[in-house]
């Protein structure tokens, strides 16, 4: 007995069929865990890179109030605002002075903090005041302005706040336009130009039956006050869907 079990250890193989079995299912696991890793990687990388934004221009019918909008979604910067229905508000981004969206050629704008005057953000929402901006100038900020008013950019003029007044270290530009209210907007201006952001200045309007835009852009763009007051207007006017209108 103990000569044949010998001889049948010395025939034995070195590894088992069970321990190659073992081996080749470890093997198995890994190169599909591994697949696995990279494709999630990919994925969570292309996701990254693209932060929250959305080529899509798939149309969204957003009913804000009494108004109703039609927007594509990559203009809409929340992903859950990003659906057709009632809102209680949309948030825009688009390029200036284009006024697109975000798209493969205009990608490097929206992640470019180093060039904030290439955005404009807008706030839309029903509005809770009569007034606009504008409108307020003359019951309200005139009464807190303090001191010279000093010449601003492009025939604007500028106004300090007084200390008690609640507006901090912001600043108010006016300017009158022929045959419509003044032109105001209030900014916190940057101690260098490099330190702009794409939030130094803001400004509200009222468009269609019942909404209030606040948009906000860079003290760089100053000099082009009128230029972006006029494109925020027709933009949004070509996007109000009028009464009775069938959705998309």
């Amino acid at each position: 007995m103990t000569i044949t079990s010998a001889g049948q250890d010395d025939h034995a193989p070195l590894i088992s069929l069970r321990f190659l079995y073992g081996v080749t299912a470890v093997a198995v696991g890994f190169a599909v865990l591994t697949a696995g890793i990279s494709l999630a990687g990919r994925w969570y990388g292309e996701n990254l890179a693209l932060a929250g934004h959305t080529t899509s221009i798939e149309t969204n019918d957003i009913i804000i109030g009494q108004d109703h909008l039609r927007l594509p979604s990559n203009v809409i910067r929340f992903e859950q605002q990003r659906v057709t229905g009632r809102s209680e508000r949309a948030d825009l981004y688009l390029t200036w002075p284009g006024l697109q969206g975000y798209t493969d050629e205009t990608r490097a704008l929206f992640n470019d903090v180093n060039h904030p005057d290439k955005l404009i953000f807008l706030d839309i929402s029903q509005s809770t005041m009569s007034r606009d901006m504008s409108g307020r100038i003359e019951p309200i900020y005139q009464h807190l302005f303090s001191g010279a008013i000093l010449p601003g950019p492009t025939g604007l003029v500028r106004h300090e706040m007084k200390q008690n007044s609640g507006y901090g270290q912001e600043v108010f530009y006016t300017a009158n336009r022929d045959g419509d209210t003044p032109y105001a907007v209030r900014c916190i201006l940057p101690a260098a130009p490099a330190l702009s952001t794409s939030a130094d200045c803001q400004r509200d309007i009222h468009i269609g039956r019942d909404l209030v835009v606040l948009y906000r852009f860079s003290s760089q763009l100053l000099p082009q006050w009128q230029a972006i007051d006029n494109a925020v207007v027709t933009y949004l006017n070509d996007r109000l869907v009028p009464p009775n209108s069938p959705r998309l």
